[in-house]
Parts: structure tokens; C-alpha cells; sequence
């Protein structure tokens, strides 16, 4: 299930680009995460009512297509503000998770400054450039090469990939980024 933090900023994402009613935020949901981490109507329902008592969204009926009228959400001018705030200071665990910062990265963009979204970029690609592994010898990240366990191995491979291309990615996006403020 998306967590809070990561659940917050996707609906206030998906309702900065338009208002949707509930049944078309939680396919977007599903469509983004859900295969990751699903969204129960259990989870969806009482963040937007939270968010909807905090200010960040509002919410009013028009008529259905077929028959029953629907909830409409749309983002506020303190929605607005607070998915500014969530791109511009993401948490450590939005840089850190993977899905989590996915949904960040599909966002990024209602930033608009490219040194702003330069600088989460860096604050990305200083995570991944830390040592780290998913197993340890000694207090020692574990290297593919010194593990005779072939799934752990393949574990470590498929991580030293993905994370070099998600490295070269970022690295040439934080140059474009930076070309663009000197234009």
C-alpha cells in the first residue's frame, strides 16, 4: 500500500494537473504504484477526507454519466503550495525509496526551476553514489563478487545495473538542468 507521505504527494500531483473525481485518482494511483503498492479505497478515502479538512483540496458533486452524481477533487492554492513544498524539500525516504521517488520524479516538473529540480536530483544521485548493499559481512557492504550465493549475487548485479543507469541518467538530466539556468 502507498505510504502517507507518498500518497499525499500523488494525489496533490495528479490534482495539480486537473481535477479528477475519486474513482479516476485511484486508477492514476493504481496506473503510477499499485502493482508496487496498492491503494485501498481504505487508505484513498480518508487521506483525501485529511487533506480536504487541512485545506489542500476541495471537493464537490456534479452530475454522473450514467445515473449517480460523483465527487470532484481540485487542488487548492494550499495544495498547490504544499506539493510545491514536498518537491522542492523532499523527505529522506523520498530520495531513498525507489517507488517513492518515482513518484516524485513524476512530478518534478510543477517545480518549473531547473536548479531546483537539479538540486533533488543531486540530493538522488548523493544516495546512490554511497556505498550500500542488501547484505553486510563484518559492518562491510557485500559485493556481488563476494558472495558464492547465486541469488544474492544476482540480487547485487541487478542493483549495480539499474543503479548505474539511473546514475548516467541523472548526471546528463543535472547537466541539461544546468545548461538550461545559463540560457
Amino acid at each position: 500500500m502507498a505510504s502517507g507521505g507518498d500518497l499525499t504527494l500523488m494525489i496533490l500531483g495528479f490534482l495539480n494537473q486537473r481535477p479528477m473525481h475519486g474513482y479516476e485518482l485511484k486508477a492514476r494511483l493504481t496506473e503510477l504504484s499499485g502493482h508496487l503498492r496498492p491503494v485501498s479505497d481504505g487508505a484513498l478515502y480518508p487521506a483525501i477526507a485529511r487533506m480536504a479538512a487541512k485545506g489542500l483540496l476541495e471537493r464537490h458533486e456534479e452530475e454522473g454519466v450514467a445515473a449517480a452524481r460523483r465527487q470532484v477533487l481540485t487542488i487548492t492554492a494550499e495544495g498547490r503550495e504544499e506539493l510545491l513544498r514536498r518537491l522542492r524539500e523532499p523527505s529522506e525516504l523520498d530520495i531513498s525509496d525507489q517507488t517513492r521517488f518515482f513518484a516524485l520524479l513524476t512530478f518534478l516538473s510543477a517545480l518549473g526551476d531547473p536548479s531546483l529540480q537539479a538540486e533533488v536530483l543531486r540530493s538522488r544521485l548523493a544516495f546512490l553514489e554511497a556505498p550500500t548493499s542488501f547484505f553486510y559481512e563484518g559492518g562491510r557492504p557485500l559485493r556481488a563478487e563476494d558472495t558464492p550465493d547465486p541469488f544474492h549475487r544476482g540480487m547485487l548485479l541487478i542493483a549495480r545495473a539499474t543503479g548505474a543507469a539511473e546514475r548516467q541518467w541523472l548526471e546528463e538530466t543535472i547537466a541539461e538542468l544546468s545548461a538550461a539556468q545559463v540560457r
